[in-house]
C-alpha cells in the first residue's frame, strides 16, 4: 500500500432526500364469495323484474320455495344480460372489500367495513359454504436516496460496489458485487482475519540462534520476523514492540562465554529456510521495492529490511538475509565469516527473542498498509494451516483460516498477503459479508475493527490530507475502512456508521485505468452512503 496525497473532492449533487421514509403497500384480502350465473341471483343486483314474474301473491312471496322457482325461470330466459349483472356485482363486491382492507391498515383502531348485504328475504335454503383467504398487508421498503451521480463518477473507471446493511443482511446497493476481482490493499483484511483465526492475537514467532555443527559456529535461524530490529534496544522502530539484535546477540555471548570448552566464536550461519520458494512475486511491479513499499519476502529480515528503520516507506534491498546476517555479525563481534545453511537438529539454543504478538501485526498491516507484516502473516498461517511455507500455499492456508467465519469464500483467488498482485481475487459481497462478522467483533475479529482507520483520523490512511475532505468530511468519524491501492486500481472496503443510525457494511473497487484522484472519487462515494443510510436506493 503506497502513500496517497492530493485531495480533490466533489459535492454532493442533492444532498436533501428522504433518508428513512417509508411506505406500505396493501395486499386485499379476498372478497366475499360471489353469486354466480346459474345461482339464484336477488332482483336488485340484476335487471328491473317483469311484471308477470312481480306480481305473484303474497302467500308465494312467502314461500321460498316459490319463489326460487320464478327466479330461475326467469333466469333462464336472461341468461346473457344476467350474467353481465353478476360480473358487475362481483366487482362492486370485490372493491368494497378492498376499500374496507385499506382502511382497516389505514385505521387499526376501525373494524373493516363488511361487504354490502343483499336486500330482500334470506332464504332458508343451506347456503354453500366458502373459505375466506386471509392475507397479511406486505410492508415493503421504499428507498429514495440515490448515489447515481456520485457511482457515475469517471474517475472510478470499472466501478465494483456494495452495500450491506449490517443488522439486517439486506443488500442495499449494487454494482458487479458477485464478481472476484483484485483487491489491492483491502487484501490485508482477509490476511490478518485469517492470522486472528489460526494463530490468535498473542501468537508471536521467534528468532533464534543454536550451536552449529562445526566448531566456533553458530547459526541464526529466521522464524519469520519480518520486525527484528538492528537498532539499539530501547529504541522505536516503525514495528512497536519489536525485538531487538543487540538482546540476542547479548543471550548468544552469554551462553557461548559460559562454556570454557568452546573455541572462538569466529563463523555465522545464517538459516531463512522456515520460507521456502520465491521471495519476490511474478506479478509484482519492482517499483514497490524501489519506492519503499515492500521488501522480498523472507523468513530472516531486519526492519522491514528498510534504509531507515523509523520511516514506513523506505528503499529496500535485494537481499534481505544478507543485511540481517551482516546486522547480526557487526552484533556479536569476532565474526570472520558468513555462509548460508540450516541448523543442525538437537543442537544447544543459544538465544531465542520474539516477534510483536499477532495483533500489533494485525494493526500495522491494517493501519498503515504494511505490506512486509502481512506478507509474514500470510506465510505463518500457510504453515500453521500445514499448506506449506511458499506463494503457492497462501491461497488454501488463508482460505483455510476465513473458513470459521461462516462466509461462503467460493471464487476467491488468494495470491499474496498484500494485496499488490493483479491476480488476487475477491468478490465484493465477501467483503460486506465479512464486515458483519467484524463489526459485530465474533471470535478475536475485535482486534481487526479496532485496527482499521478512521476517516479523519486520529491515525491511518484516512486520516491523510487527501482522504475525506471538503464535503466529504461530514462522515468524518464514521467510515472505519481498509483502504487499497495498485497501478490498477484503488480500493476502500469497510463499516459505515450512516447519519440515521444505520450500520453499514460497503466495499467499493475503482478498477482499470485509474489516476490518483479516484481516491476522492471513492471517498464521495462512500459519502453518500453514509447520508443514505438505509434510505440507500439502488438505482
Amino acid at each position: 500500500m503506497r502513500d496517497e496525497t492530493d485531495a480533490p473532492d466533489e459535492s454532493f449533487d442533492d444532498p436533501e432526500r428522504p433518508a428513512d421514509g417509508e411506505a406500505t403497500e396493501a395486499i386485499p384480502a379476498a372478497p366475499a364469495a360471489t353469486p354466480e350465473a346459474s345461482e339464484p341471483v336477488p332482483p336488485e343486483a340484476s335487471e328491473p323484474v317483469p311484471p308477470e314474474a312481480s306480481a305473484a301473491p303474497d302467500s308465494e312471496a312467502s314461500a321460498p320455495a316459490g319463489a326460487l322457482t320464478r327466479i330461475t325461470a326467469f333466469a333462464r330466459r336472461h341468461r346473457t344480460p344476467l350474467a353481465i349483472a353478476t360480473g358487475v356485482l362481483a366487482f362492486a363486491l370485490l372493491g368494497a372489500g378492498a376499500v374496507a382492507l385499506g382502511a382497516a391498515i389505514a385505521r387499526p383502531d376501525v373494524e373493516p367495513v363488511a361487504a354490502a348485504e343483499t336486500a330482500g328475504p334470506t332464504p332458508t335454503a343451506t347456503p354453500r359454504p366458502t373459505s375466506a383467504i386471509a392475507v397479511a398487508p406486505a410492508q415493503i421498503r421504499i428507498r429514495t436516496c440515490s448515489v447515481a451521480d456520485r457511482a457515475g463518477d469517471p474517475r472510478l473507471a470499472n466501478l465494483q460496489a456494495q452495500v450491506v446493511n449490517a443488522a439486517t443482511g439486506e443488500v442495499l446497493f449494487d454494482r458487479g458485487g458477485s464478481t472476484p476481482s483484485r483487491t489491492a490493499s483491502v487484501m490485508k483484511v482477509l490476511t490478518t482475519a485469517a492470522a486472528l483465526s489460526v494463530l490468535g492475537p498473542d501468537y508471536r514467532t521467534p528468532t533464534t540462534v543454536v550451536k552449529g555443527a562445526e566448531p566456533g559456529s553458530v547459526v541464526l535461524v529466521g522464524g519469520g520476523d519480518a520486525t527484528l530490529s538492528r537498532t539499539p534496544s530501547g529504541t522505536e522502530t516503525v514495528y512497536p514492540g519489536a525485538a531487538h539484535l543487540d538482546d540476542l546477540a547479548a543471550q548468544v555471548r552469554a551462553a557461548w562465554n559460559a562454556d570454557p570448552s568452546n573455541p572462538p566464536l569466529t563463523k555465522l550461519i545464517l538459516d531463512a529456510s522456515y520460507f521456502g520458494g520465491a521471495a519476490w512475486h511474478d506479478s509484482w511491479d519492482p517499483v514497490e521495492r524501489e519506492d519503499g513499499y515492500m521488501a522480498p519476502v523472507t523468513a530472516l529480515m531486519v526492519d522491514g529490511d528498510r534504509d531507515d528503520p523509523s520511516s514506513n516507506t523506505s528503499w529496500r534491498s535485494e537481499d534481505p538475509v544478507a543485511r540481517a546476517g551482516d546486522a547480526f555479525a557487526s552484533a556479536l563481534g569476532g565474526i570472520q565469516a558468513i555462509e548460508r545453511g540450516t541448523a543442525p537438529g538437537g543442537t544447544q539454543q543459544l538465544g531465542q527473542v520474539l516477534s510483536p504478538t499477532v495483533a500489533q501485526l494485525v494493526d500495522k498491516a491494517l493501519i498503515v498498509s504494511d505490506n512486509n507484516a502481512a506478507e509474514m502473516l500470510a506465510r505463518l498461517v500457510a504453515i500453521q494451516t500445514g499448506a506449506g511455507n511458499t506463494f503457492e500455499a497462501i491461497n488454501a492456508g488463508v482460505l483455510q483460516g476465513l473458513s470459521g467465519y461462516g462466509v461462503d469464500t467460493a471464487g476467491i483467488s488468494i495470491v499474496d498477503g498484500s494485496g499488490l498482485s493483479d491476480f488476487n481475487a475477491v468478490p465484493p459481497s465477501y467483503l460486506t459479508r465479512l464486515f458483519v462478522k467484524i463489526n459485530a467483533r465474533e471470535g478475536n475479529l475485535g482486534v481487526l475493527m479496532d485496527g482499521l482507520p478512521i476517516a479523519g483520523g486520529p491515525r491511518g490512511s484516512l486520516s491523510y490530507s487527501d482522504r475525506f475532505t471538503g464535503d466529504n468530511a461530514v462522515a468524518d468519524g464514521a467510515v472505519f475502512a481498509k483502504t487499497g491501492w495498485i497501478e490498477t486500481g484503488y480500493t476502500l472496503s469497510g463499516i459505515i456508521h450512516a447519519q440515521d443510525g444505520t450500520t453499514l457494511t460497503f466495499a467499493i473497487y475503482a478498477l482499470g485505468d485509474v489516476s490518483d484522484d479516484a481516491k476522492q472519487a471513492i471517498d464521495t462515494l462512500a459519502t453518500g452512503f453514509f447520508l443514505c443510510g438505509d434510505g440507500l436506493a439502488n438505482d
